[in-house]
């Protein structure tokens, strides 16, 4: 009887392939277990480069969405990074630039206007959300010192859309954030607030107010609504009586 045994050299050949695609198959897991949370802050740079393109186009409504979706990114790219272990001193580079572009840049071309003071409104939000990220550090654990720009363009952002671009409202409300960015008061960071059911409760709440935005009812008059007058509006009937 002839025996046949496979070569040794076939199975020392497998048996490397083998392992080398393991290894290929660790390290291409390990490369994306390090920059998830970077791929998260680049979308984020994304979203807000697509919205100065799109409020210098004049589509104010999306800009405002867009805004928002990096909002949401931001968000994730924090949760990811605590979750995975993965923080860096180039992730946190690439935070900041994102966040300079969406909640700084971005957000305050949502306030810009053929006005002159509201484009020096413009570049003071922008100056205080750069001065919030390179200055403000609270030095103690899981706290802010003054309020982060993404929630100060996240409340923006909303509120153009819920109030249908209404200048006088923004105004307000940009003031208001800029003086909460460069104040010295204290907020919790989000690690303390992701296990706190109230926290959810006031983001679903958001998300409904900004959804319902797309209906009427719930945008206030635009600015220009407000230019009708009280004669013309008296003459509406007048004028429906001699059409029919």
């Amino acid at each position: 009887m002839i025996l046949l045994t496979p070569s040794s050299g076939f199975f020392q050949c497998t048996n490397k392939l083998f392992l080398s695609d393991q290894a290929t198959g660790l390290h291409i897991k390990e490369f994306a277990r390090k920059n998830a949370a970077n791929a998260l802050s680049v979308s984020n740079m994304v979203m807000g480069m697509a919205s100065i393109l799109s409020s210098l186009n004049g589509h104010h409504h999306a800009a405002c969405w867009l805004v928002l979706i990096g909002y949401l990114l931001d968000l994730a790219d924090g949760a990811v990074a605590r979750r995975l272990d993965a923080c860096s001193a180039l992730g946190a580079k690439l935070d900041d630039f994102a966040d300079f572009t969406t909640f700084g840049i971005a957000t305050s071309l949502l306030l810009r206007t053929a006005d002159l003071l509201d484009n020096f409104l413009c570049m003071c939000y922008v100056l205080s959300v750069f001065v919030r990220l390179c200055f403000f550090s609270s030095g103690i654990p899981f706290m802010y010192r003054g309020l982060p720009c993404i929630y100060s363009s996240a409340i923006l952002a909303s509120a153009s859309l819920l109030s249908g671009g209404n200048m006088a409202v923004l105004r307000v409300i940009a003031v208001a954030m800029i003086l909460f960015m460069i104040s010295h008061n204290f907020y919790p960071h989000d690690r303390v607030l992701e296990s706190q059911a109230w926290k959810k409760v006031v983001y679903a709440g958001g998300v409904v107010m900004v959804f319902c935005s797309s209906f009427p009812p719930a945008c206030l008059p635009p600015a220009h609504l407000g230019e009708v007058r009280l004669p013309d509006l008296l003459l509406l009937p007048t004028a429906m009586e001699d059409s029919s």
